[in-house]
C-alpha cells in the first residue's frame, strides 16, 4: 500500500495547533535543507552513469551500472525513511524478491526488470529541482516573517535611524520604531500562512514520494489481498479456538455440576421418606452446586460477550474488569462516541486477557489502561510496571489476541523487555 500523506494542513486545524505539532517543524527543517542533498543525488548520479554508460563497451561499465543502480536504490530506501521523519507518512518497501542463491547475473537482472528501480531514480532526479523549489518558497516565507517581526528592532539598530519601503510607486518612511508597529500584526500573519504553507508543500512532496517510491496500485491491491486474505484466516481460526473454549468449559464446569445436582436430587428423592434428614442435606448439597453452576455460567456468558458492554458501553466495562484486578489499575477513555460493536467487544477482550495475563505473570504492582481515537482508528494500550518477557507465541493468549485484532484488520504489537515495562498496543480499524 501507498502511504497515507498527512492531511492535517487544513484549514479546519487552528494555527496554535500547528504550531503544537511536531510535524510542522519537521516539515520546515525537511523543506529547507533537501535541496543540498538533491544536489548530491544529481551530481552523482550524472557523473555515475555517464561513466558508466560511456565504458559498457569494455564491459566495465556493466559493473558500473549494476553498482550505480545498488546505491540509488539505497538512497531510495534513505529517503523512504527520511519522508516518515519530516511528513510522518509510511512509505512500504515496493521491490520484487530477488532470486535466492549465489547468481549475481539472475539477481542484477531482476533489479534492472524491477519498475521501481526506475521510479527510485526518477525521483533523485527530480530531487534537485523540486528541492530547490521547495527551499525557495520556504525561505521567502520565513525571511518574510522573520523581517516583518524584527521591524521595529531593525529601525533601532539601523545606521541611519530609518527605513523606507517602496509600495506601488509610492515610498514609505520609517524612521521610529512606533512606525514600524504595524509590521508585527503583518508578521504574525505572514506566521501563520508560512506555517500552513509548510505543511501544505510538505503533504504535496509526501504525495510525491508516496507514488514514486512506494508499490503500485497493482502491488498495493494484491498486498492488500493478501493481507485480508491472512485476516480472515486468522479470524475463523480464531473464531474456531473460541468455540473449542466454550465447548471444553460448558462439559468440563457447568454441565459437570448439573450433572452432580441432578444426582444429588435423584438420591434425595430416594431417601425422602426412609431418611429426611440425609435427604435434606442432599437437597442443600444440590442447592450449592445448582448455584456454583449458575455462577460459572454467568462467567461463561461474560467471556462470551458481556452485557454491561452492551448496555453501558466500553467505559463501565473496561472499569468493571479493572475494579476485579488484583492490582490498582488505571483506566482512561477518551471516545467521541460509541465504535462499532465488532470493535467494542475486541477492545474489551484485549483488556481483559492482558489484565488477567499481567495478574497471572506479569507480578506487577499498577497497571494502567487507555483507550483513545486516532482519526478513523481505536487505540488501545494496556501497560504495567511487571517483570516483562511477555511474547506473542503461537497457540498463546496473546497470539489469540492478535488473531482476534487480525478479524478486523487490525495489528496487535507487544513491546515487553526482560525488566519491563510491558506494553500491549491494538491499533483496531472503526469508520465512525
Amino acid at each position: 500500500m501507498n502511504g497515507a500523506v498527512d492531511t492535517s494542513a487544513s484549514p479546519r486545524r487552528g494555527p496554535l495547533r500547528l504550531l503544537k505539532d511536531p510535524l510542522t517543524w519537521r516539515s520546515a527543517a525537511f523543506l529547507l535543507l533537501h535541496a543540498p542533498l538533491g544536489l548530491a543525488y544529481f551530481v552523482g548520479l550524472a557523473v555515475l552513469l555517464s561513466v558508466s554508460v560511456g565504458t559498457v563497451v569494455i564491459w566495465v561499465g556493466v559493473l558500473g551500472l549494476a553498482l550505480t543502480m545498488i546505491l540509488w536504490r539505497g538512497a531510495a530506501v534513505f529517503e523512504r525513511r527520511l519522508a516518515h521523519l519530516a511528513f510522518g507518512v509510511r512509505i512500504p518497501s515496493p521491490y520484487r524478491a530477488l532470486p535466492s542463491g549465489r547468481n549475481l547475473l539472475r539477481k542484477w537482472r531482476t533489479l534492472a526488470a524491477d519498475p521501481a528501480t526506475w521510479k527510485d531514480l526518477v525521483y533523485l532526479l527530480l530531487a534537485f529541482p523540486i528541492g530547490v523549489a521547495e527551499f525557495m518558497i520556504s525561505m521567502v516565507l520565513w525571511v518574510m516573517t522573520v523581517a516583518l517581526l524584527t521591524m521595529p528592532i531593525w529601525i533601532t539598530q539601523s545606521r541611519g535611524g530609518y527605513l523606507y519601503v517602496t509600495f506601488a510607486g509610492h515610498e514609505i518612511w520609517l524612521d521610529d520604531p512606533l512606525t514600524t508597529l504595524p509590521a508585527v500584526p503583518l508578521g504574525i500573519g505572514a506566521f501563520v500562512v508560512a506555517m500552513y504553507a509548510v505543511r501544505i508543500v510538505g503533504a504535496a512532496h509526501a504525495a510525491i514520494a508516496s507514488y514514486l517510491l512506494g508499490p503500485s496500485e497493482t502491488q498495493a491491491l494484491r498486498a492488500r489481498t493478501a493481507q485480508l486474505r491472512a485476516s480472515r484466516a486468522r479470524g475463523v481460526d480464531a473464531a474456531e479456538a473460541e468455540r473449542r473454549r466454550i465447548e471444553r468449559d460448558l462439559h468440563d464446569g457447568a454441565q459437570q455440576r448439573l450433572l452432580a445436582v441432578a444426582m444429588d436430587l435423584g438420591r434425595a428423592r430416594a431417601k425422602l421418606e426412609t431418611d429426611p434428614v440425609a435427604a435434606q442435606e442432599l437437597i442443600q448439597q444440590a442447592h450449592a452446586g445448582a448455584k456454583e453452576a449458575i455462577a460459572e455460567l454467568r462467567d461463561l456468558a461474560r467471556g462470551i460477550y458481556p452485557a454491561i458492554l452492551t448496555d453501558r458501553g466500553l467505559d463501565a466495562a473496561i472499569s468493571a474488569v479493572a475494579a476485579r484486578a488484583p492490582m490498582p489499575v488505571q483506566v482512561e477513555i477518551d471516545l467521541p462516541t460509541r465504535p462499532p460493536a465488532a470493535v467494542e467487544s475486541i477492545a474489551y477482550f484485549i483488556v481483559s486477557e492482558a489484565l488477567a495475563n499481567v495478574a497471572k505473570y506479569a507480578r506487577a504492582t499498577r497497571a494502567s489502561v487507555s483507550i483513545t481515537r486516532d482519526q478513523t482508528w481505536v487505540i488501545v494500550e494496556v501497560s504495567d510496571n511487571g517483570v516483562g518477557g511477555a511474547e506473542a507465541t503461537p497457540g498463546g493468549g496473546l497470539a489469540g489476541l492478535a488473531d482476534r485484532a487480525a478479524g478486523i484488520d487490525g495489528i496487535l504489537t507487544v513491546n515487553s523487555p526482560i525488566g519491563g515495562p510491558t506494553v500491549i498496543r491494538a491499533d483496531l480499524p472503526c469508520v465512525w
